[in-house]
């Protein structure tokens, strides 16, 4: 099947599907979700090209099979619900398929919205770089804090034994990527996650493939925040001209941190024996002594995102401090 006309109107979703398939399961997103509904008791299976380690052990001790290629037989037997991740178009024989079967699919964000981020509290951190490192700060501090925390991120954390966990805790982070969603659906990824807490790191030109020039990434950040709910708190690096831009071009409010203008929070006296970091926390009303169990200025600057975001949700300081000093990376 070869068809590349525009598809039919999309299925209604089912409200309580069993059997869920992933198309292009081993990119590390995908794995991740799997293991996340395979830990939610849904029966999953999965397709991808040359698939190998390591995520096809991953994968194998998540007990999920994947079958290789994608073919028309990878849909029997028929799931109640296709999850297509972004590197599947048109024309493939597997999506061709599932059209013409009219079998119910989703992206992965929608997915991951659906099934797990919906009942929790969303704390999603975006910007075009330095999303996995923060997003896994951040899931450690919330766990050490004693607020057992859902997360998924896109890297593997040595503080947990996956990059994704479902905790009892009201939080779910998650990295918020800009690069588009699926075939059927080129916005952001990020668009899908209605956060209640917004990080924002950097905003520099990225994904050239899908995007024109800084501006058309900017632009993308900029529908972000301002579809950002009035109760929603919003901080925001103040080291990258273009985050200043962008949250000014919105009118939204947000807690600047790092060494640019209008930061509220900062670090100074950076002193890296390279292995650790020891900086000072400055922020209103707070000047304390921190060590990060690595080096660099960026982690620390990743780090002070961290303190400002957490002091927006009510997280105790002296916590955040100690959590940060047993994250390893």
């Amino acid at each position: 099947m070869t068809s590349s006309s525009a598809p039919s109107p999309r299925p209604e979703l089912p409200a309580s599907p069993r059997h869920v398939h992933l198309t292009a399961i081993a990119g590390v997103g995908m794995a991740s979700l799997a293991g996340m509904l395979r830990a939610g008791g849904y029966d999953v299976t999965g397709s991808d090209q040359a698939i190998y380690p390591p995520m096809s052990d991953v994968l194998a001790n998540l007990g999920i099979a994947v079958r290789e290629g994608y073919r028309a037989e990878n849909l029997e037997p028929r799931p109640d619900l296709v999850i297509v991740g972004n590197a599947m178009s048109r024309g493939n024989p597997e999506v061709e398929a599932m059209l013409a079967a009219g079998i119910p699919y989703c992206s992965m964000p929608e997915a991951l919205m659906r099934f797990f981020m919906q009942p929790r509290k969303r704390a999603v951190v975006v910007g075009t770089h330095g999303k996995t490192t923060t997003s896994a700060m951040l899931s450690w501090v919330l766990h050490e804090t004693g607020g057992d925390p859902s997360f998924m991120v896109g890297g593997a954390s040595r503080n947990f034994p996956q990059n994704f966990r479902l905790g009892a805790g009201p939080w779910f982070v998650a990295e918020g990527d800009e690069y588009d969603t699926a075939f059927f659906d080129k916005g952001p990824k990020f668009l899908h996650y209605d956060p209640d807490a917004l990080l924002l790191n950097a905003i520099e030109f990225d994904h050239a493939d899908i995007y024109r020039d800084l501006d058309h990434v900017k632009s993308a950040f900029r529908t972000l925040i301002a579809r950002l709910r009035p109760s929603a708190v919003f901080a925001a690096c103040a080291d990258f001209p273009e985050v200043r831009n962008v949250v000014a071009a919105t009118g939204r409010e947000a807690v600047f941190f790092g060494n640019g203008p209008g930061a509220t929070w900062h670090a100074e006296g950076l002193r890296d024996d390279g292995s650790s970091t020891r900086f000072t926390i400055v922020g209103p009303g707070v000047r304390r002594d921190a060590v990060l169990p690595l080096p660099g200025a960026m982690n620390v600057a990743n780090a002070i995102g961290v303190v400002t975001l957490t002091s927006l949700m009510n997280i105790p300081l002296d916590g955040v401090i100690a959590a940060l000093a047993t994250f390893r990376g």
